[in-house]
């Protein structure tokens, strides 16, 4: 049974630094088994990053939309996994007022990272949280899942201004604060094909070329990914070809 000690040890072995911006996509159910459940795995995760920045997706795409467009920052549950839905609700924890894609962070500028991002109208704006990441040349840790469930590419897609990523239309949402004031967000939408099923293309790519590597948490394999260096990667083979991940079919021999 793996043990919050044996989490922060691997979680040491990963070698993430723990003074800079962790961002983590995960599945707690291939960790296997893990004394305290999932509990455990946000207290190591917090213990590791005491002197850096702990953020989680708290997504609410699947159920805030224009039939229900009121996203309340407080109580609105995530829709990617029980780790960021326990996460949101800890102390101290900030949550930012994206409706549709919000993240949760904790750490002494965690206010400053999650603040404005209702202020855009597309999911992953280079000015939201999700460019900051860049910025702060963020590690991105999955844990249990692959490049599918990795929302930065999405951001890479959206700053290369790939087309057919987004809705030309906004739906009108509305971000209900703590104390119940609520803000319009026009929100525009990810739509056409399921284009982050297609983003396991890279996967040897990015781990050839430095900007990602392997290791375990529990029992799960982990990719740990280099924000800085996974959006040189991906925008460079993204301007080279556009329709990179437009097919589920594997890469072509120029990138072996």
């Amino acid at each position: 049974m793996h043990t919050q000690e044996s989490l922060l040890h691997q979680l040491r072995q990963l070698g993430i630094d723990d003074q800079g911006t962790l961002l983590v996509h995960s599945s707690m159910k291939s960790m296997g088994e893990v004394e305290g459940g999932a509990d455990t795995v946000l207290d190591a995760l917090t213990e590791y990053m005491k002197d850096g920045l702990l953020v989680l997706p708290t997504h609410t795409w699947s159920t805030i939309n224009a039939d229900n467009p009121m996203f309340h920052v407080e109580s609105s549950p995530c829709c990617v996994g029980i780790l960021p839905e326990l996460f949101r609700k800890r102390p101290e924890v900030v949550r930012s007022w994206h409706p549709t894609h919000s993240v949760a962070a904790l750490g002494h500028d965690a206010e400053a990272f999650t603040k404005d991002d209702h202020l855009f109208d597309t999911p992953c704006a280079r000015g939201s949280a999700w460019g900051k990441l860049l910025d702060r040349k963020a590690t991105i840790l999955l844990v249990g899942v692959d490049l599918k469930r990795n929302t930065f590419i999405h951001g890479i897609e959206e700053w290369v201004d790939i087309p057919g990523r987004l809705t030309d239309g906004r739906e009108m949402l509305k971000t209900v604060l703590p104390d119940g004031t609520e803000i319009s967000v026009p929100s525009r939408r990810h739509c056409g094909l399921s284009w982050s099923e297609h983003f396991w293309k890279v996967d040897d790519v990015l781990e050839r070329k430095g900007a990602m590597r392997k290791g375990m948490l529990g029992n799960a394999v982990v990719r740990v990914c280099d924000a800085a260096l996974l959006t040189e990667v991906i925008t460079s083979m993204l301007q080279d070809n556009p329709d990179l991940f437009s097919d589920n079919l594997p890469l072509a021999s120029v990138y072996e």
